[in-house]
């Protein structure tokens, strides 16, 4: 059974750090394409990030780009979401969610999905 287990979340001022780390069992990892979403109270859940299967293809939300970046660790069956000069606008929870190679299509591709990590950011 394919399971994607978030964390890494807390709370952090402006300006701070985090990194997420999405852990999956239960399928061959390096055949799925591993996105990160995210959704703030009374929002749409978003596409922040996304790496393909091989990780030779990474995409950002505009609103991340050059502050969060994205990982794997195939050895690991792990993908990392490093977040740095955090804002309070990237409140939200975080989720991870896989869909087969590649990133393309829409979050509704995605088919697995987990349980989220929640990630504050405020002073």
């Amino acid at each position: 059974q394919l399971q994607l287990v978030e964390s890494g979340g807390g709370v952090v001022q402006p300006g701070g750090s985090l990194r997420l780390s999405c852990a999956a069992s239960g399928f061959s990892f390096q055949n799925y394409a591993i996105g990160w979403f995210r959704q703030a109270p009374g929002k749409e859940r978003e596409g922040v990030s996304c790496i393909n299967s091989s990780g030779g293809s990474i995409n950002y939300a505009d609103s991340v780009k050059g502050r969060f970046t994205i990982s794997r660790d195939n050895a690991k069956n792990t993908v990392y979401l490093q977040m740095n000069s955090l804002k309070p606008e990237d409140t939200a929870d975080y989720y991870c969610a896989a869909k087969r190679y590649y990133c393309s299509g829409s979050k509704a591709d995605f088919a697995s999905w987990g349980q989220g990590t929640q990630v504050t950011v405020s002073s």
